[in-house]
């Protein structure tokens, strides 16, 4: 009797075809989009957030940093909430705020890397948290620089765990909206 041979059966997952394959990608980059253009657009009605307080300021930061595409003036009202509120709750509402608005850049670089992967500033943001890790995160969400969308980007690209880049993020964050808060409370 003869035994037939045996078939090798691939364990290997076999990518999705057609729509099945893009359609995450361009509904993370849709909602993105969206809720950038959306918040660009009603900066006014933002703005108006401050006269809610801590709460305010919470809301405000968590907005103006859910902004990916287009830059919104997030350290104003810190500022100038930190001359008539503690600047400690200030920075901790603020600093809250604005680490959880950077989760649509880690959404974005989880949906769709392609997008900005050619640009030099995001080749050099990949570097330096290829080398840094964490502390690329903390940098760049301490200084006032645009990159910290960057580092969102790469951090969701490189499937950097959310719960590691939100803290330090928050960290920077909470460091840089106290030090902003404490300014405005010595000068104003």
């Amino acid at each position: 009797m003869t035994i037939p041979p045996q078939q090798s059966v691939s364990t290997t997952p076999t990518q999705p075809r057609g729509w099945r394959r893009w359609w995450p990608n361009a509904l993370g980059m849709a909602i993105v989009v969206g809720l950038s253009v959306g918040l660009y657009l009603a900066q006014d009605r933002i703005a108006h957030l401050q006269t809610y307080g801590y709460p305010g300021v919470f809301l405000f930061s968590l907005l103006a940093n859910a902004s990916v595409i287009l830059p919104m003036p997030s350290l104003v009202l810190p500022y100038v909430l930190g001359a008539v509120l503690s600047p400690w709750g200030v920075a901790l509402a603020a600093g809250t705020g604005a680490a959880l608005g950077e989760i649509t850049g880690y959404i974005a670089g989880w949906s769709g890397k392609a997008v900005v992967e050619d640009s030099r500033r995001y080749q050099q943001v990949q570097t330096w948290m290829a080398r840094y890790g964490e502390w690329t995160v903390l940098a760049l969400a301490f200084l006032p620089l645009p990159l910290m969308d960057l580092a969102g980007i790469v951090a969701g690209a490189t499937r950097m765990p959310l719960w590691r880049f939100l803290l330090w993020c928050w960290i920077g964050k909470v460091l840089k909206m106290l030090a902003v808060a404490a300014l405005g409370a010595w000068l104003l």
